[in-house]
């Protein structure tokens, strides 16, 4: 696959968007979303990361008629199961359907103090992104990044968004949540190592599809 003039990023994800444009940009790659183009949402019913992330990329694939890259991702708690994992949108999830992630943070404490889980080497964890790239004849290719790290409390800084301000990842001393974004996810090409989640996928789907060379 050569670089695309345009790609369409399914997601309706504000900040998902922003950091997937990001990464595109290095590569001169104009970035379209299925939010700009009025493509509904899917429903997502799968267990997997993988299946929510294909649901999205091949219903905006199908509806647009273009190449199609989705992000599925979360937060898995080892100390609360692999919890939210999949579900983490939902535990932010209100009544009236509007997603305040405040609440969902104080959610995952909650479980985390219910548990007796206050050592912080217990209170480990990583970020998943599933990236999709799907085309319109309903071909799928999946690239998978984890971010291992640990929950923090309270919330520490205000960049970045949903659980980024509990997410400190290993070998750093600062959350997600204070991190630039160019720090947090800057990846281009050359650089051998990325730092967040979708960065890491987004290498490895830069490096199999784009035919960058791997640093």
């Amino acid at each position: 696959m050569t670089v695309p003039e345009t790609i369409l990023v399914a997601s309706h994800n504000a900040g998902k968007i922003a950091e997937i444009t990001e990464l595109f940009t290095p590569l001169g790659v104009k970035v379209t979303s299925a939010a700009e183009l009025g493509l509904p949402e899917p429903a997502e019913e799968g267990d997997t990361f993988e299946a929510n992330a294909a649901t999205k990329a091949l219903a905006a694939a199908r509806a647009s008629g273009l190449p199609a890259l989705s992000d599925d991702s979360g937060l898995v708690v080892d100390a609360l199961d692999g919890a939210p994992g999949v579900y983490t949108a939902d535990w932010a999830t209100l009544e009236d359907g509007s997603r305040d992630f405040q609440v969902a943070m104080q959610k995952v404490e909650d479980a985390l103090q219910a548990r007796g889980v206050t050592d912080p080497d217990k209170r480990t964890g990583r970020f998943v992104s599933v990236l999709c790239l799907a085309q319109p004849d309903g071909d799928v290719t999946f690239f998978r990044g984890e971010a291992p790290g640990r929950l923090v409390w309270p919330p520490r800084g205000d960049l970045g968004f949903g659980y980024d301000p509990v997410f400190q990842p290993d070998g750093h001393e600062r959350t997600f949540g204070e991190m630039p974004s160019e720090e947090k996810h800057g990846w281009k090409p050359g650089d051998a190592e990325a730092l967040s989640h979708r960065a890491r996928a987004f290498k490895k789907f830069a490096e199999d599809c784009l035919g960058l060379t791997r640093a």
